[in-house]
C-alpha cells in the first residue's frame, strides 16, 4: 500500500516548485493550510491524497496595509485577524471571524482556506465579496489577481489550476473622504458552531451630507455560491443614510437567489430570513 506524501516547504519558490509537477502518487498536490476541513472529511479511512501544508511560509502570514489597500496573506488565520489593528472596514469580517467554530478552530483555520473550500456556507465569503476583494495567485509562470467572484465557481470549485497556490487576498481601500461602516448577520440553529441557515454581509461609504456613496450587500447559504445584490446596492446610492433607506430592500433583489432545502432549513424559508437579514444588515450600517 502506498504511503502519502507529507511536504511542508518554508518558502514560497519550494511550495510552486512542488505544485509544478503532481505529487508522487500521479495526481496534483493537495495544498492546506488549516486543514481544518481536509481531514475531518476523511475521518475512518487512510489518505491517499499528496498533501503540500504551507502553513510554514511565514511570507504568507498576516494583514499587512498595502498601496491601495490591505492584503492577507493565505496561512492567516482568523485568530489573526481578530487581534489585527483594522479600521472599520474589516467589522464584518471580524464578526464572521468570531462565528466560525470555537476558539481552536479559529485559531487553526485560515480566511483564504474558507474561500478555497468555496463551500455555499462559506462565514467568509458574503464579507470579502462586501469587501470587493481579489485572489491572488501564484504559480511558476507568474501572477494573476481575481475578482472573488469570479475566483469561486461554484460548490467546491474555484479557478484555481493545479499548479497554482493563492498567496492571499486583496482588500482595496474605500473612496476617500468616507465614513465606513461594514457588518456580518448570520442565521442558524444557534449562536456559535454551526453552519449557516443564511448570512448577510453589508458595507457602507457615507459621504459628508450622510448620503450612500456606496454599498455592498452580499448573501450567503443561498445559492451555489454567495451572491452580492447590485440592484439593491444601484438603488440606495445617493439615498439619506437612515432606518428608512434601510428597509429599501424588497423581495425582488433577492430574485437572483437560489436557495435549497435541506436539514437546515426550506428554500423558502432562507429567502425569507435573507431579506430580514439585509434589511438589519443595512439597518446597522446605514443608522
Amino acid at each position: 500500500m502506498r504511503v502519502a506524501a507529507f511536504l511542508r516547504p518554508s518558502r514560497l519558490d519550494e511550495a510552486l516548485g512542488a505544485l509544478a509537477s503532481d505529487g508522487p502518487g500521479g495526481a496534483p498536490w493537495i495544498v492546506v493550510a488549516g486543514a481544518t476541513d481536509h481531514y475531518p472529511a476523511r475521518v475512518g479511512r487512510v489518505p491517499r491524497e499528496d498533501v503540500l501544508d504551507v502553513t510554514a511560509i511565514d511570507a504568507l502570514r498576516g494583514v499587512h496595509e498595502v498601496d491601495g489597500g490591505w492584503r492577507i496573506g493565505s496561512v492567516t488565520t482568523w485568530t489573526d485577524l481578530v487581534e489585527a489593528q483594522l479600521p472599520p472596514l474589516f467589522d464584518g469580517l471580524r464578526q464572521a471571524a468570531l462565528a466560525i467554530g470555537g476558539l481552536q478552530i479559529q485559531a487553526r483555520a485560515t480566511i483564504v482556506g474558507n474561500v478555497c473550500n468555496a463551500s455555499p456556507a462559506a462565514d467568509g465569503l458574503p464579507n470579502l465579496l462586501a469587501l470587493d476583494s481579489e485572489v491572488e495567485l501564484a504559480s511558476g509562470r507568474g501572477t494573476r489577481r481575481l475578482p472573488i467572484e469570479a475566483f469561486v465557481t461554484g460548490n467546491r470549485r474555484t479557478a484555481r489550476t493545479s499548479d497554482e497556490l493563492v498567496t492571499g487576498l486583496f482588500v482595496p481601500t474605500p473612496t476617500p473622504g468616507t465614513a465606513v461602516r461594514s457588518t456580518f448577520e448570520k442565521l442558524g440553529s444557534r449562536a456559535y458552531l454551526v453552519i449557516s441557515i443564511a448570512m448577510v454581509a453589508a458595507v457602507a461609504e457615507i459621504d459628508a451630507v450622510r448620503r450612500v456613496a456606496r454599498v455592498r450587500v452580499a448573501i450567503g447559504a443561498c445559492s451555489e455560491v454567495a451572491q452580492r445584490l447590485p440592484a439593491l446596492e444601484a438603488e440606495l446610492v445617493g439615498r439619506p443614510a437612515g432606518l428608512a433607506t434601510a428597509a429599501q430592500a424588497s423581495p425582488e433583489h433577492l430574485a437572483g437567489l437560489r436557495p435549497i432545502d435541506d436539514v437546515r432549513a426550506t428554500a423558502g424559508y432562507r429567502r425569507e430570513a435573507a431579506l430580514t437579514l439585509v434589511r438589519r444588515a443595512l439597518a446597522t450600517v446605514l443608522a
